[in-house]
């Protein structure tokens, strides 16, 4: 993929192939970003991990401390009470059947689903809408849950969804380039902390084989893989 004349000289003002200490890291990626927008800063993890085995996949959620920055567009799939609490707690769509056959119409114009147990059998009707964005709801992530309410208010808040793709990569927004430095240093190592927390019994050998962080416009910076930062 070409890249822009900005991005190339971004590329030539730090060693690349150096592992910098996170707050250095930071600091690079918030000088590297030269586009007119706020960028996402996001953190990307090479794990020593084989997710196609059941027990080694790495899935779950956190709640970062600075939250993300992100308005988080959520869908909720419930009925009766849960729907009215979770439109008081800021959902962007919700409903039952009618919120269910318009997504089957194609309106994917969000960013998270979240659903009522019962719903379930209505949901996962929609496995080839929601399915291949990773939005289907699930229990592990908190997104299946009786308390549509406190999970609008828990993911609109900075709790982010986590999970190994199938080369065995977590991907994570931790923030924007307007944030403190501070901020994302937090965010960062609270990212880093959930991961070794998470690390599965049966992966051997080394865990974190590559830590990167960038924003949406600018070159990865690679950093140690240490958590000393969070201290």
């Amino acid at each position: 993929m070409s890249r822009g004349k900005k991005y190339s000289d971004a590329t030539r003002r730090y060693d690349h192939e150096r592992l910098h200490p996170l707050r250095e890291a930071v600091d690079l990626v918030k000088t590297l970003s030269t586009a007119n927008f706020d960028e996402t800063v996001d953190l990307a993890v090479r794990l020593g991990v084989d997710p196609r085995k059941a027990e080694q996949a790495v899935r779950g959620t956190v709640a970062l401390p600075a939250g993300t920055g992100r308005n988080v567009r959520i869908a909720v799939f419930a009925q009766g009470e849960a729907a009215s609490a979770a439109t008081e707690a800021g959902a962007d769509f919700v409903g039952g059947d009618d919120l269910a056959a318009e997504v089957e119409a194609g309106m994917m114009d969000f960013d998270l689903a979240i659903a009522t147990p019962d719903m379930m059998p209505t949901v996962g009707k929609l496995g080839r809408s929601l399915g291949p964005r990773g939005l289907m709801p699930n229990p592990k992530s908190g997104t299946m849950t009786d308390d549509v309410a406190k999970a609008v208010a828990d993911f609109k808040g900075g709790k982010v969804e986590y999970r190994t793709d199938r080369h065995g990569n977590v991907h994570v927004p931790i923030g924007k380039v307007s944030f403190s430095a501070d901020d994302l240093v937090i965010n960062a190592s609270t990212m880093l902390v959930e991961l070794e927390r998470v690390k599965p019994a049966t992966a051997k050998g080394r865990y974190m084989h590559k830590v990167v962080i960038s924003s949406t416009m600018g070159p990865g910076v690679a950093i140690e893989p240490k958590l000393t930062d969070a201290e």
